[in-house]
């Protein structure tokens, strides 16, 4: 079988990857990741089998390259206008209670993972443990001791504030 010239491989398939885009990322971010894609592409292109499924094989680039810029967004500074004079009552870390961050930033590294991304943002322990390179039941039982330790330090000292 002949290999295709990509620019045949853009033109027929870059409408479904840029629908894909920007179901995923949005309007506004689309062709970022539109473009990442096909470069991304253009340079595996040579490797990829011949009887490969060239379609799937694009979404998946495009899905990759659009979780990237999610995260980029994410770590992107935000512009304010006139800082708070008191604490925000937001959900980031650095707003909370400075105890309980304390609490969380003392726990190990894959505990505070686990509790993060369960508890806060609730993912399933199979997809914990392929974030965090473990297993299932690693994942659960580092969640579950994380879980303990914040009980063990931190409620305890919430519950006598206040009592004298």
């Amino acid at each position: 079988m002949m290999v295709r010239p990509f620019e045949e491989i853009v033109a027929e398939h870059g409408p479904a990857v840029l629908r894909v885009c920007r179901a995923v990322v949005g309007p506004v971010d689309a062709e970022d990741a539109w473009s990442e894609t096909f470069l991304a592409a253009l340079r595996a292109y040579p490797e990829l089998a011949a009887d490969a499924n060239v379609e799937a094989w694009l979404v998946t680039i495009a899905h990759r390259k659009a979780i990237d810029l999610t995260r980029a967004r994410a770590r992107r500074p935000t512009a304010v206008g006139d800082l708070p004079e008191h604490p925000s009552s937001t959900e980031r870390p650095e707003d909370w209670d400075g105890d309980l961050w304390a609490a969380l930033r003392d726990l190990p590294t894959k505990q505070r993972a686990s509790v993060a991304y369960h508890y806060l943002a609730g993912l399933p322990y199979r997809e914990i443990a392929t974030i965090t390179g473990g297993t299932e039941d690693a994942a659960r039982r580092a969640a579950a001791d994380g879980i303990k330790k914040l009980r063990a330090g931190y409620l305890p000292a919430l519950s006598t504030e206040g009592v004298k």
